[in-house]
C-alpha cells in the first residue's frame, strides 16, 4: 500500500487534518470532471460531496490504482447517472463556467477558452469523451479506465489519442490553438 493510500485511510479513520488535505488536493479536479459531464453547477457540488462520502464510507478492496483514480471513478459513475437524469431538462447554453478571479479581462478570456474546450469535448462521441474526461479531469490511469469501461487497454489508448486529436482540430479551427 502506498503512502497515498495510507493518507487516505487516515482520513477514513477520522483524522481531520488528513480529511482537509484530501479534499483540498482532489476537490477541484473532481469538480471539473463532474461539471464537464453534468453541465450543472448545483449537481456538481452535490456529486463531489457524495463522492467523498462514498469513498470514505465504502470498503476499498482494490488498492492497485491511485486515490485520484478511485475518487475519479466514483465521481464519474455518479455524474453519468445524474447526467442521464438531467439531459432533457436543459439547453447547453445554460452552462455556467464562471470564475471568481479578480481580473475581469483575464476571467473573460479564461471563460471563453474553457467554454470552447468544453464545447469541443461535448462534440466527441460518448466513448471518446469519457476517456478524455476520466484521464484529464478524473485522474484515472489507463488501467483504471480499461477496468471501469470494460474495454481492453489498447482501446483506451486509441480512444484517448483520437479524442485529443479531434479536440485539438476543433480548437485549431476555432483559433484557440
Amino acid at each position: 500500500m502506498t503512502s497515498e493510500w495510507d493518507f487516505f485511510h487516515r482520513a477514513r479513520r477520522g483524522d481531520d487534518s488528513a480529511w482537509r488535505i484530501l479534499t483540498e488536493k482532489y476537490q477541484n479536479r473532481l469538480t471539473a470532471l463532474v461539471l464537464m459531464i453534468t453541465e450543472s453547477g448545483a449537481a456538481t457540488d452535490d456529486i463531489v460531496q457524495e463522492t467523498f462520502y462514498k469513498a470514505l464510507t465504502a470498503t476499498v478492496n482494490n488498492r492497485r490504482g491511485t486515490v485520484s483514480g478511485y475518487l475519479g471513478t466514483i465521481a464519474y459513475r455518479l455524474a453519468v447517472k445524474e447526467s442521464l437524469r438531467l439531459r432533457r431538462l436543459r439547453e447547453i447554453s445554460e452552462i455556467d463556467f464562471s470564475d471568481n478571479g479578480s481580473n475581469p479581462l483575464e476571467n473573460m478570456l479564461v471563460d471563453e477558452r474553457d467554454r470552447l474546450v468544453a464545447t469541443a469535448i461535448r462534440k466527441l462521441d460518448d466513448e471518446h469523451r469519457d476517456v478524455l474526461l476520466l484521464r484529464f479531469y478524473g485522474g484515472n490511469s489507463y488501467e483504471e479506465m480499461a477496468e471501469l469501461l470494460s474495454v481492453p487497454l489498447g482501446t483506451i489508448k486509441s480512444r484517448l489519442f483520437y479524442a485529443v486529436r479531434r479536440c485539438r482540430k476543433l480548437l485549431k479551427d476555432k483559433g484557440v490553438i
